[in-house]
């Protein structure tokens, strides 16, 4: 894996368990650019509540005959692990992750390494009145389409890129998620230091 090379992902879920996807986004960060980007719907092969098709515009309806996520993981398995896993409260999605890889069997690997834009944006723009997507998107001058999981999955790598170009250091925002326990468990040592 490349310590310069960052994944940043969002998902939509369709009900309030938060553990299957209704929609993923993923933005590639190379070298200092993003590099490709990726977004589909997903069929989450279980039930919607009218919340969260009134907050994301997807129903039912709207993931007939799209893939499951085992199929789609087929595609974006090898993607996801190819850099650091990025994501806006990137609790919230690495448990969705963690909770579908586990719901369908899947063996894909126990950790990962992650950072929040949210918590770095807490740190690095002390004076913004909140941290969530669209307050950073508004600041940064940022297109932003609310709630669309390749959105949001593109407005995250613009602002792990704008605290990139700024100088910031994100050693100290790396974390390691546990898949297996669906949980932080330690910040990530710096690339390149041994244990």
């Amino acid at each position: 894996m490349k310590s310069d090379r960052y994944i940043a992902f969002d998902v939509e879920t369709p009900n309030a368990a938060n553990d299957r996807m209704s929609a993923i986004g993923i933005t590639v960060i190379d070298a200092g650019s993003i590099t490709d980007e990726f977004y589909s719907l997903v069929n989450p092969e279980t039930h919607f509540d009218r919340f969260n098709i009134a907050l994301t515009g997807i129903s039912p309806r709207s993931v007939a005959g799209k893939p499951t996520f085992p199929e789609l993981w087929q595609h974006i398995g090898s993607i996801m692990g190819s850099g650091v896993l990025v994501a806006h409260n990137a609790p919230f999605d690495l448990a969705v992750l963690s909770k579908c890889l586990r719901a369908y069997g899947i063996d894909w690997r126990s950790t990962v390494p992650y950072a929040c834009t949210c918590q770095m944006s807490r740190r690095l723009l002390p004076q913004l009145c909140n941290h969530r997507l669209n307050t950073l998107c508004d600041y940064l001058d940022l297109q932003l389409d609310h709630h669309h999981a390749g959105s949001d999955s593109r407005a995250c790598g613009e602002i792990l890129l704008h605290h990139l170009r700024s100088g910031a250091d994100i050693t100290p925002f790396l974390r390691t998620y546990d898949l297996l326990e669906a949980r932080t468990c330690s910040r990530t040592r710096p690339f390149g230091k041994k244990n």
